[in-house]
Formats: C-alpha cells, sequence, structure tokens
C-alpha cells in the first residue's frame, strides 16, 4: 500500500510541478448531484445519491482534477458503488442484513493529471494522456467502497470538424488490494460525439464500457446524453442523462454539476 500511495504521491507532484512552471492556468471549484437506480443482476434495486465536490485547474497543456464525493446508497450487502454486485464468498465482511440497507458518508477521493500530448491546431485534432488515482477514502465497512487504492492511465483522442467534435478513449485500471472484494484489473473504452450549438453550448452522446471487475460480477455498458454550458470564463454548467445496458451497470442515472471559475 506504501509503495502505491508513494507513487501517486510523486505523479500529482509531478503534475503540479509542471503546471507552476508552466502558462498561466485557470482554477474552478463547485460541486453537483447524481442520482442512479438499477437492480446490478439482483432482485433488490440500489440508490445511489452521491454529491461530489469538485476543484479543476487547467492550463494550456495540463489539466489536473479532484473529486470528493458524499454518497448516500441503498443496496443490497453485495453491492459497492463503482463496482456493482460482487460475490459474497469471497472476501467481504460487510455486514449481512436482509433485503436493502442504507449507509451515507464520504465516498473515494479520486485525483487525475491529463497532458495534452498532441494538438494539431490546424487539422483540429489531438490526444492527450491522464493518470487517475482513486483514494480510499470510503468507509468500505459500510459498503460505501473497497478499501483499495487504485490507478487507472488512459488515452483520449479527438477530431473536430466544424460544429462536431467525434472523441474515444481507452484506458486500464490497475487495482489495489481489498479486504472485502476481490477485484481484477480491468480495461475500459468509450466513444462518442458531441455538436456545438453556439459558442455557450454543446449537446453530446457518449456510449463506454468496462470489463467486470470482480469473479462472477458483470460488465459495464453505459449510454450518455449530455449538455455543457460555458458561462465565462472557467464556469461550466453540465447536465446528463444515463441509460445502462449490462449488470454491471445502472439502470438509469441523471445528474448536473457546476464549476465555478477564479
Amino acid at each position: 500500500m506504501g509503495s502505491v500511495w508513494a507513487r501517486s504521491a510523486f505523479a500529482l507532484a509531478a503534475a503540479a510541478a509542471a503546471l507552476a512552471h508552466g502558462a498561466e492556468g485557470e482554477l474552478s471549484v463547485g460541486a453537483g448531484a447524481n442520482y442512479s437506480t438499477g437492480r446490478y443482476g439482483d432482485s433488490t434495486p440500489t440508490r445511489i445519491w452521491s454529491i461530489p465536490f469538485l476543484a479543476r485547474y487547467e492550463t494550456d497543456r495540463w489539466t489536473l482534477k479532484l473529486t470528493v464525493p458524499y454518497l448516500r446508497v441503498t443496496s443490497p450487502a453485495n453491492v459497492i458503488p463503482g463496482v456493482g454486485r460482487f460475490d459474497e464468498s469471497g472476501r467481504s465482511r460487510r455486514r449481512r442484513a436482509a433485503g436493502a440497507t442504507t449507509e451515507s458518508g464520504l465516498g473515494d477521493t479520486v485525483a487525475s493529471a491529463t497532458y495534452t500530448a498532441y494538438y494539431d491546431d490546424a487539422a483540429k485534432r489531438g490526444f492527450d494522456l491522464t493518470g487517475k488515482v482513486k483514494l480510499p477514502t470510503a468507509d468500505a465497512d459500510k459498503g460505501l467502497g473497497t478499501g483499495s487504492t487504485d490507478e487507472s492511465v488512459q488515452v483520449d483522442v479527438y477530431q473536430t470538424q466544424d460544429r462536431f467534435t467525434i472523441f474515444a478513449d481507452i484506458g486500464y485500471t490497475f487495482f489495489g488490494h481489498s479486504d472485502f472484494v476481490q477485484l481484477d484489473n480491468v480495461l475500459y473504452y468509450g466513444l462518442g460525439f458531441s455538436e456545438k450549438l453556439d459558442p455557450a453550448n454543446s449537446l453530446g452522446v457518449s456510449y463506454d464500457a468496462r470489463q467486470r471487475v470482480t469473479p462472477g460480477g458483470a460488465p459495464q455498458r453505459e449510454l450518455t446524453a449530455f449538455w455543457n454550458r460555458r458561462m465565462d470564463r472557467g464556469t461550466r454548467l453540465q447536465a446528463y442523462v444515463l441509460k445502462g445496458f449490462a449488470d454491471g451497470s445502472p439502470d438509469w442515472g441523471v445528474g448536473v454539476s457546476l464549476l465555478r471559475g477564479f
């Protein structure tokens, strides 16, 4: 665990140092509200409320993000947010109860650093490299997280033509040790497009998928429609509606977030 935390801290410190020596950036902070519901292959539905607190710092090349959520989860004992249903015959030490129970508290903290490795201004195409760390700040005894420190690497590519942008990503998550559930490293990917309606507003659709995380679990398959509005420098409003197509995903979800620039 110590070596993972050390690598994560080093990577984020390196990104922060690069930002400090680069061009002046913009800082934005905000919050959101998300709700999802689904059965995850179980007879009892799981309902998740999330209120994420958000911070973002962006320059020409670098973007740093931090998300700290507060969760309220009503679910059976064999469902964990972000993981879905798992086989309780493994390591689970979560208290069992008939039907669904409700728990609330801090969720897992996610920090990421994205670098624009290439962008052709004339062709309006490029790709980004992202490193992401999930820190186990959620109470795994309550079933709000896995208790593991997880790391992800991701590549994003995008192409803009007139008002339309096509984008795709592929990544891999390395899961840390959990005393509560067996976790397997997984591949994930996504693709989609967006249309710029005017200088402030855009609409888009994306499809995202992930391999199963746990033995006996299910993969994720999700379709998301989203709206983005940039009101002024660094201030963004986003809303989305999500539909799941696999037992590893919620049946549906909605959310909104606001980031205010400084």
